[in-house]
């Protein structure tokens, strides 16, 4: 079975620019796939560059990273509540106050690798429990109706975005 492409009625205009960013009509595809070209490019990274900060006021590779895996496990979360039928509205999250307090900056490489890792194990058997119907199930998060396959999919673009953006300002 295979989670594919959502149409662009299951999620929000503003999540457009990440879902185009994934080539797979294919979602765990997409998950394993991404996750490779993340731990190829992380892992090459030198020590010295992984606190630098392109900009004043913008977040170091570490904490890009951090950021990463943090907002998978939202977006993994709010794809199980909506899956399981929940139809609680979930709200937002600021990324802004939880980046500071990830406390990334202070922790090694290997750790965030590690962790990013676990999360996307854990993502891959999530969407993998995942049926056809279950997929397009829907709920409410920060006030926008998404569905389970969409929230997958920005997983996916979401990571390519930043990836990109440490490849072009960071490295």
């Amino acid at each position: 079975m295979s989670i594919t492409r959502p149409s662009s009625s299951e999620y929000a205009p503003y999540y457009e620019t990440y879902i185009q960013l994934v080539n797979e009509d294919d979602l765990l595809l997409a998950l394993k796939r991404i996750a490779k070209i993340w731990n190829d490019l992380v892992s090459g990274i030198p020590e010295e560059k992984l606190n630098y900060c392109y900009a004043e006021g913008k977040w170091s590779i570490k904490e890009v990273l951090i950021h990463l895996t943090d907002s998978e496990r939202v977006f993994a979360y709010r794809a199980l509540r909506f899956a399981r039928n929940d139809k609680t509205e979930l709200s937002g999250f600021n990324e802004n106050i939880w980046v500071p307090e990830s406390n990334a900056t202070e922790r090694s490489l290997d750790s965030l690798i590690k962790e990013h890792n676990n999360v996307r194990g854990a993502s891959i058997s999530l969407f993998e429990s995942f049926t056809d119907e279950i997929s397009l199930r829907s709920g409410s998060a920060n006030g926008k109706e998404i569905s389970v396959r969409a929230l997958g999919y920005i997983i996916c673009g979401h990571e390519l975005h930043h990836l990109r953006v440490i490849q072009e300002r960071y490295l």
